[in-house]
């Protein structure tokens, strides 16, 4: 399949119009426009069928011209991009011009032939309104068809044709704000990379994004689109992974750090052997947790449609009842006009998708609206400790010398227990060696290492034998007691530490205390989820429970458990929404799927196990705890629009309703007042909400109409 033909035929600095022949095939325009709008830097496409032409706005500052065109000149007609819902076609602009056409040439044509334009042109309202009748029932088209049809019939051919003209242009911008709700979230869909460099047989060849295999070593240079997950082997570069996890500062990357598909290098260069290729990247499982999102309506927005439809049959009933008194039939067609439903059925979702939006370009997705609705009543929060408020990696906080046989130092203690521990892989090990390493100790000499599994390990020094291990070891296997050294021990247990104990064949040498490292912003999301109305923060560990609650102390959370088996995780949060709480639950490993299943609404941390994502309504796409308090915040803004714009879709239609009812609004007026408060409604949905850099959702026109 060749590349599409086009030629410049205007260009503006950030702006480029094009003539594209292939326009004129179908499936060509939708999958053209999402290939362009996927680049960083293009800030809109617009599509005219008609005249086979492709406009593009884009900002030259991120986007150069070339590279631009190179990405038009790389798509492929037919190719699939990704697995996604084809958007319909832009709202065509032909009845409009046909309605302004018509209202033009009334003035210069005799009466029986404004009959026949006039009919032309509202045709297409009353066939509509006919068709929905029949298959559907009493919908807003059979109301619109019957207030241009009476205007019609009673001989008013400019009120009929203004009306229609209202009606319609309501239509189109109606249509336009939705496809621009539903392009944001388009925008995330990211297609993958065209070209990948990769070595095989020895050489470097460049071949499609989607045929690198798991395993091959790919080769990534400055301005470069990473086309897998995988991990660095050589090289250091500063990747922008603004495009997966709304982090807008590159981050280092060198061996072995992990990169994920869709990030682009900024500077540097980097051999990463891929260990995630085509539909199983983090952008493609990404894609298609977004495409999901749109498919899942919420509680609200099923309300809202069985609302729309009710009033439907409210203005229909009110305008039999007007006819019945007065014999106007003036009012019933503005009375036909008022319609509930257009804004009620339509700001919903698109402040939800809005919302969809907002969140992801924060690292948060949420799968639909329905999951948004819940997250915004939970009240109380449930963490799981390890990889969720703290990391899964130790660090070493005490380093303790209880008996200088060997006149060690706190520093020569760690050098002789890390030049030991480093023989094994144990995470406790491999803490007290970073820590060692940190402090730039010296290797010390010794032995053949001892280890014995589960209990600790043992080496011969210049100076003694020294051994390292579990209490339980030391004491019942090597017989050395720590009795006098209780109080210490019992000092740093109280603080929530674990302990390696070293000794010699002396007796006690020293303690190494080890502690999870706790999220550097963990008090500050836990501060701001109480701020958002979580009244009841739990920890629920694996951990003793005098360690759990050390750490339960320093958050001040309002409940913790320790020592809770996997399978129990699950039975603890059934037994919170016994008491009549709403819960949310917060975990990152395979044994936390029950629960997040469990929960009112699961949120998975961004390194979590797949089971953990796939389980969850909520994936954290960014390594930052405070993701779930702006995934919250988002969620409580978006509800607060849809409950702001449901007020004021039933008030201000309601207070038309009473116009038109006692005859103060004629039908071009209704229909004027009737499409501005829709249109308002949905721009005010579009806005969405929004995080400052604080968090604090901002709302510029909350304490007025959206209208």
């Amino acid at each position: 399949m060749t590349s599409v033909p086009y030629r410049i035929l205007h260009e503006l600095s950030g702006r480029l119009r094009l003539r594209v022949p292939a326009l004129a095939a179908a499936g060509v325009g939708e999958p053209l426009r999402y290939w362009l709008e996927s680049l960083d830097g293009v800030l809109d496409v617009r599509l005219n069928r008609a005249a086979r032409s492709l406009a593009i706005d884009f900002d030259p500052r991120l986007l150069p011209r070339e590279r631009l065109l190179a990405r038009l000149a790389d798509f492929k007609p037919g190719e699939p991009l990704e697995t996604h819902r084809e958007p319909a076609d832009e709202p065509s602009v032909t009845p409009l011009v046909r309605n302004v056409l018509t209202l033009l040439l009334l003035p210069l044509l005799p009466r029986p032939a404004q009959h026949v334009a006039t009919y032309l042109n509202i045709g297409t309202k009353l066939v509509k309104g006919a068709d929905t009748l029949i298959h559907e029932g009493v919908k807003v088209e059979v109301l619109d068809a019957l207030a241009v049809g009476l205007s019609a019939s009673r001989g008013k051919l400019y009120t009929a044709n203004i009306t229609d003209l209202l009606l319609t242009l309501g239509e189109y911008l109606e249509e336009r704000t939705q496809r621009q709700s539903d392009r944001l979230l388009r925008r995330l869909l990211r297609p993958a990379p065209t070209l990948a460099w990769v070595e095989r047989d020895g050489q470097l060849v460049q071949i499609p994004g989607d045929q690198v295999q798991a395993g091959e070593t790919l080769v990534v240079g400055v301005g470069e689109t990473i086309p897998v997950d995988g991990y660095v082997v050589e090289g250091a570069a500063l990747v922008n992974q603004a495009a997966v996890t709304g982090e807008d500062v590159p981050v280092a990357r060198e061996a072995p750090k992990r990169v994920v598909a869709g990030s682009v290098l900024v500077e540097g260069r980097l051999r990463i052997r891929a260990t995630r290729v085509g539909e199983d990247t983090t952008t493609a499982r990404v894609a298609r947790f977004i495409q999901e999102s749109l498919d899942k309506s919420s509680e609200t927005q099923r309300l809202a449609d069985e609302l729309a439809d009710q009033r439907v049959y409210l203005t229909l009933g009110s305008a039999a009842a007007v006819y019945a008194l007065t014999r106007d039939l003036t009012r019933v067609q503005s009375v036909f006009l008022v319609d509930y439903s257009c804004a009620l059925k339509l700001g919903t979702p698109v402040a939800f998708k809005s919302g969809l939006y907002e969140a992801a370009n924060h690292g948060v997705l949420i799968k639909g609206g329905e999951a948004m609705e819940r997250l915004a009543e939970i009240d109380t929060l449930v963490f799981d400790k390890t990889g969720t408020l703290t990391h899964s990696e130790l660090e070493v906080t005490d380093v303790v010398v209880l008996d200088p046989r060997c006149g060690e130092s706190e520093e020569a203690l760690l050098a002789m227990v890390a030049s030991v521990e480093e023989h094994a892989t144990h995470p406790l090990s491999q803490a007290v060696v970073e820590a060692a390493r940190e402090r730039d100790l010296q290797h010390i000499s010794h032995g053949e290492v001892d280890y014995m599994v589960a209990h600790g390990l043992n080496a011969q020094l210049d100076c003694c034998r020294i051994i390292v291990g579990s209490r339980h070891y030391l004491e019942e296997h090597e017989g050395i007691r720590f009795d006098a050294h209780e109080m210490q021990v019992k000092r740093l247990l109280d603080e929530g530490k674990t302990l390696l104990y070293v000794a010699s064949e002396h007796g006690p040498m020293g303690l190494i205390a080890l502690r999870d490292t706790l999220r550097a912003d963990a008090e500050a999301t836990l501060e701001r989820l109480r701020a958002l109305g979580i009244e009841r923060l739990v920890m629920i560990s694996g951990d003793r429970q005098e360690k759990a609650e050390a750490l339960g102390r320093t958050l001040r959370l309002d409940q913790v458990h320790g020592e809770v088996r996997p399978e129990e995780k699950a039975a603890l949060i059934t037994a919170l929404q016994r008491e009549g709480r709403k819960v949310g639950f917060v975990g990152d490993g395979i044994n936390d799927g029950p629960a997040l299943v469990a929960a009112d609404v699961g949120i998975a941390m961004s390194r979590g196990a797949d089971l953990a994502r796939a389980s969850a309504d909520i994936v954290l796409t960014d390594d930052r705890l405070l993701a779930v308090a702006d995934a919250r915040e988002i969620a409580f803004g978006t509800m607060r629009i849809i409950r702001t714009n449901f007020n004021a879709t039933v008030g201000i239609n309601t207070a038309i309703m009473a116009g038109a009812l006692m005859g103060r609004l004629s039908p071009v007026a209704s229909a004027l007042l009737h499409n501005g408060t829709t249109l308002g409604v949905l721009v005010n949905a579009l806005r969405g909400a929004r995080l400052t850099e604080s968090g604090s959702v901002i709302r510029e026109a909350e304490s007025s109409h959206p209208v």
